[in-house]
C-alpha cells in the first residue's frame, strides 16, 4: 500500500532561529510534503535594526537550509512583525491553493496576512495554529475591554481546526478562547537541544579561560543575565538582588544592549561584567560562564532562553511571570521566583548550591529536554496528519 503525503503549509512572518531547525526536521518526514511561507518578504532577511537591543543584528546561524520556503511579496507601507498591517500579502491564498496544500499551519495570528487565511481556508483545508500566548498578564476583574478581546478571540480561534499548545498557560488560554480538548494538541516549545551540547568538554575549557580573562575567580558564583536591557526583561531586578548577596562569593555578567544600559551600568559596582550583543553562534558558550541563569521578566509568553540554558547544563532562577517556568523549572532543574522580591534570588541560590539539587539535577534536566525536544513536536505533527 503506497503511503499518502500530506502537504503542509506553514505560514510564518520570517525565518527565526528556533523554528528553522525544526522546519529542517520536518522536511525529512517521508510522510509529508512541507513549504513555508514567509509573510513579511525577503525584507526579512539580512541585517534588521532591533529597537529593543538598540544595534543592528544579523543572525549567524542558517536560516533558510534544509526545507522549502517562498518569500511572499509583502505590499504594507510600513513592513515589519510590530503591527499588525505590518504583513500584507495578497497572493497568500492563492499561492497555498495553488501549490495543493492539504493542511495550512497559521504561527501566530496577529498580521493582516495571517488572520486572512485562518479565516479563508476555514471549511476548505484543515487549519492548524501555534502560538504560545498566555494570561498572565490579564488584568484581574471586569473590563468592557478585557470582555471585548475575549469575544475578539474566540472568533479568531473559532476558525481554527487544532492549535499546538506549548505548555500548560498556553493551553489555559486556549481554553479560556472557546477550544476544547479534542482541539488541542501538546507540542512542546524547545530549540536545538544539540547546539548547546558540550559532549567533550570543550565548551567548559573555554568558559573557564573567558571567566578568568573577565577577572572572575573560579570559586565565585556566576549569575547570568542574557538578553535585552529593557523594562520587561527587568534587568534591574537581579542587579538590586545581587548587591544583597556577599560581593566577594559572587558576580554578575549581563550580557546584552538596550534602553537600560546605562542606568545599569552607572549602578553597577565591582564583580559585575557587561558584555555586548552576542550572535547566535556564540550562545552555547555564554551560558557555559554561568552557574546559574536569571531571567528575571516581569513578561514573557515562554522565555525560550531558559530551555537554551538548561540545554547547556546550566541551573535557571526564572520570575513566576514567564509561562515556560512552571513546565521547565520544577525544584531539581532551577527556582521559580517572584520579580518583585528580591530576596528570593539569595534562595534559590541556597538551593541551587545544595547537594540534593546538585547530585539530582543533571537527570532531572535530561527528561525535561527529553519532553521539551523537536523531536516530539515531529511526533505531534505527525500523529495528527
Amino acid at each position: 500500500m503506497l503511503e499518502i503525503i500530506k502537504k503542509l503549509a506553514i505560514i510564518s512572518s520570517h525565518p527565526i532561529q528556533y523554528n528553522a531547525p525544526l522546519f529542517a526536521l520536518l522536511a525529512k518526514e517521508e510522510s509529508l510534503d512541507l513549504m513555508v511561507f514567509y509573510t513579511w518578504g525577503e525584507q526579512s532577511m539580512g541585517e534588521k535594526y532591533d529597537p529593543d537591543f538598540q544595534r543592528t543584528i544579523q543572525w549567524d546561524i542558517p536560516l533558510l537550509e534544509g526545507y522549502n520556503y517562498r518569500f511572499l511579496e509583502n505590499t504594507s507601507k510600513n513592513a515589519g512583525s510590530h503591527h499588525f498591517k505590518g504583513i500584507v500579502n495578497p497572493t497568500l491564498n492563492v499561492e497555498i491553493e495553488n501549490w495543493g496544500a492539504d493542511i495550512v499551519w497559521v504561527w501566530g495570528w496577529s498580521f493582516d496576512s495571517h488572520l486572512k487565511a485562518i479565516r479563508y481556508f476555514k471549511g476548505k483545508k484543515e487549519v492548524w495554529f501555534r502560538g504560545d500566548s498566555t494570561l498572565l498578564d490579564e488584568s484581574k476583574g471586569f473590563s468592557l475591554k478585557k470582555a471585548a478581546r475575549r469575544l475578539f478571540l474566540k472568533w479568531v480561534y473559532s476558525h481554527v481546526d487544532k492549535a499546538f499548545y506549548v505548555g500548560t498557560h498556553n493551553k489555559a488560554y486556549y481554553i479560556k478562547h472557546g477550544l476544547k480538548d479534542n482541539q488541542l494538541v501538546y507540542a512542546p516549545h524547545a530549540v536545538d537541544n544539540h547546539r548547546f551540547e558540550d559532549s567533550d568538554g570543550t565548551l567548559n575549557v573555554k568558559a573557564m579561560e573567558w571567566r578568568r580573562s573577565l577577572g572572575i575567580s573560579d570559586d565565585q558564583f556566576v549569575l547570568l543575565f542574557a538578553g535585552k536591557f529593557e523594562p520587561k526583561k527587568n534587568p534591574l531586578y537581579l542587579l538590586k538582588a545581587w548587591k544583597e548577596l556577599e560581593f566577594n562569593k559572587y558576580n554578575v555578567v549581563f550580557v546584552g544592549n538596550g534602553s537600560l544600559e546605562k542606568e545599569l551600568k552607572s549602578a553597577a559596582s565591582e564583580n559585575c561584567v557587561f558584555l555586548p550583543f552576542q550572535n547566535q553562534s556564540m550562545m552555547p558558550l555564554v551560558y557555559k560562564i554561568a552557574d546559574a541563569f536569571v531571567l528575571p521578566s516581569l513578561s514573557e509568553t515562554w522565555g525560550l532562553v531558559i530551555n537554551e540554558a538548561l540545554a547547556s547544563g546550566v541551573p535557571v532562577i526564572a520570575s513566576n511571570r514567564c509561562g515556560g517556568a512552571i513546565d521547565l523549572v520544577d525544584g531539581h532543574t532551577g527556582c521559580i521566583i517572584d520579580p518583585i522580591d528580591e530576596n528570593s534570588i539569595g534562595k534559590a541560590i541556597e538551593i541551587i548550591q545544595s547537594t540534593e539539587f546538585k547530585e539530582s539535577f543533571d537527570s532531572h534536566r535530561a527528561e525535561k529536554l527529553k519532553i521539551h525536544s523537536y523531536r516530539e513536536i515531529i511526533a505531534a505533527v505527525l500523529n495528527n496528519i
